[in-house]
């Protein structure tokens, strides 16, 4: 028996499959899943471009008869959509599984989505796990029904399954060898003339995986009182269980297709059925579908966020039990940047001329917030190269600020070089920054193409990113340490006032704070501080100021020694520590 999180047992079960290969983009709360299945043996894994990329080398790898899983969080499916929808006609040679990690509460993401809509639209079977226990049985299994019905599957999860951590009963590997490649275009060629024929092959397993799901043995019914039933799935299940003891319980383990006879059985044998989901309405909208009126709660259910026992003992109108509130006093902690975080300045300085900036996904996203408040959107990855591509076309021809794009090395990998190469295809202008840090720092530092840093560590090739801009006819393309303040400023003037009606690409480029670990010595604040503000203004956490005099102080704990602040006191107010080791 061992203490796993549900993304650890979702890999160890892909491996106790005798899964031969693992690919991903990280995405929390997916990012955990490869990172343990790469350290098994016998096993291949790496690191995508995207999510897409991820499904289609996985593809390549089933159709060569390869046992494959593929990990992602619910907005790369988003991304992974076209050969997944494609993938559901072709079918599978070995097994290929499909983790959608989904965020009710929005965690680590900038929408709340529900990945049952894209098995339901993709005709993709999806199996949902409540715990660590069924996240390994149910991946482990999910191999066999790939195989079994010649396609892909996908293992639902939520923040709350992939990170908490219950007891597994492990197993050990199968031995699972590489199935024979046969050439058959009607199967894996999709031209219409073959894709038509496989549609109809299609139709013909939605009928029979409708057939099974009445009797396998991933959903469960639980029976307690007559009065109440409720119908829910996944860690939800857990919730109702502490919230309502004395109801009876289906809990669903494949949400796509749904047993309708089973459900059907199910509520008329209690006086009032109950649909209990987070964040959706999926499953009320299937089960009416299926012809059964789900009662409706005494209050009604939050519409967004994730679920609580509370939460739902509230929506059948039960009181509160008794508990200790939450301290009322408790400062609040809004995320930053770290102290020595090399994209600071460039916050800083847009903050500056006051540009309009359109933001990307990563940490660097936290230059949003006061008191740098710099950024302007943030859509998805790589929308900041096109969107500043569009505002700079909506605003041709009148006096505007300077637009700004700003995006990450990985996020530029991932799907903001298709995005550059658009706009220099258009002979866009504007300004992009590339925010080099060496690193995918958001998800907890992953290689990416342009460090070149593999998942299992095996020999690769760094990208040349300057290189590479160059080469797709970018009119000008600067490379400047971020952690010079003059210099961040001197190439953002360059770039949006001398350069201003042609393409400029600004490579920040320096290390994580968090990769390099590179602690020099100390700053702190002499008897100089004039209470001005410019130092702290830049949001680092290791500053602060006095309420009353407003005199600035350094956090020694938090200081790493960038020098950063040092380069905004005009009052000669901050020293670096002398005579002291690193």
């Amino acid at each position: 028996m061992e203490l796993l999180s549900g993304n650890e047992a979702i890999a160890r079960g892909a491996w106790e499959a005798g899964a031969h290969i693992g690919v991903a983009y990280p995405g929390t709360p997916s990012t955990e899943t490869l990172e343990t299945f790469c350290t098994f043996d016998d096993v291949y894994a790496e690191w995508c471009t995207n999510e897409k990329v991820a499904v289609e080398v996985g593809m390549g790898a089933s159709a060569a008869g390869a046992r494959v899983l593929s990990t992602m969080k619910h907005v790369g499916v988003n991304v992974a959509a076209d050969p997944l929808f494609t993938a559901a006609y072709t079918g599978v040679n070995g097994g290929f599984v499909i983790l959608a990690a989904d965020d009710p509460g929005m965690y680590s993401s900038q929408d709340e989505q529900d990945s049952h809509w894209y098995a339901r639209a993709a005709h993709i079977p999806m199996l949902d796990p409540a715990d660590s226990a069924e996240a390994l049985a149910f991946t482990r299994d999910a191999f066999d029904i790939s195989e079994e019905f010649d396609v892909p599957v996908f293992i639902r999860s939520t923040v709350r399954v992939s990170h908490t951590k219950t007891a597994v009963e492990t197993g050990p590997r199968r031995t699972c060898d590489i199935k024979p490649y046969e050439k058959d275009a009607a199967k894996w060629v999709m031209m219409p003339a073959f894709a038509k024929p496989r549609r109809k092959i299609q139709l013909e397993r939605i009928d029979a995986l409708r057939a099974w799901v009445e009797t396998c043995p991933y959903n469960k019914v639980v029976r307690r009182g007559a009065a109440v039933g409720v119908i829910c799935a996944g860690a939800v299940y857990q919730h109702v269980c502490e919230a309502l003891p004395d109801a009876s319980v289906f809990k669903l383990g494949v949400s796509w297709p749904l047993p309708q006879r089973a459900l059907e059985e199910f509520a008329s044998s209690v006086d009032r059925v109950y649909v209990v989901e987070e964040a959706s309405e999926y499953f009320a909208d299937q089960v009416r579908a299926l012809g059964i009126e789900p009662a409706a709660f005494e209050r009604p259910l939050p519409r967004d966020g994730e679920l609580s026992p509370g939460l739902i003992r509230a929506a059948f109108g039960y009181e509160e039990p008794a508990h200790a509130d939450a301290f009322g006093d408790v400062p609040a902690r809004p995320p930053a940047l770290c102290p020595g975080c090399p994209h600071r300045l460039v916050f800083k300085e847009l903050s500056r001329i006051k540009a309009i900036v359109t933001g990307d996904i990563g940490c660097y996203t936290l230059g949003a917030l006061a008191p740098l408040s710099a950024i302007d959107t943030c859509l998805d990855m790589g929308a900041s190269v096109s969107m500043s591509h569009g505002f700079e076309l909506a605003l041709e021809g009148t006096e505007h600020r300077p637009v700004v794009g700003i995006i990450g090395d990985s996020t530029f990998a991932h799907s903001g070089l298709s995005s550059l190469i658009s706009t220099v295809y258009n002979r866009g202008k504007g300004t992009v920054c590339i925010l080099d840090n060496r690193t995918t720092a958001m998800t907890g530092r992953q290689g990416n193409p342009f460090n070149g840093e593999t998942l299992q560590g095996r020999p690769s090739r760094e990208l040349d990113l300057v290189g590479l801009l160059r080469a797709i006819d970018v009119d000008h393309v600067l490379e400047v340490d971020p952690h010079n303040a003059k210099a961040v400023r001197g190439a953002l003037r360059t770039a949006t006032k001398d350069q201003a009606d042609e393409l400029t690409v600004i490579v920040f480029k320096a290390p994580c704070v968090l990769l390099s670990r590179d602690r020099r010595p100390n700053y702190f604040i002499n008897g100089n501080c004039t209470a001005c503000g410019a130092c702290t203004s830049i949001g680092c956490p290791a500053l602060s100021k006095d309420p009353e005099s407003g005199l600035a102080s350094i956090d020694q704990s938090l200081c790493v020694g960038c020098g950063q602040c040092e380069q905004y006191c005009h009052s000669n107010a901050i020293e670096q520590l002398t005579g002291l080791s690193a």
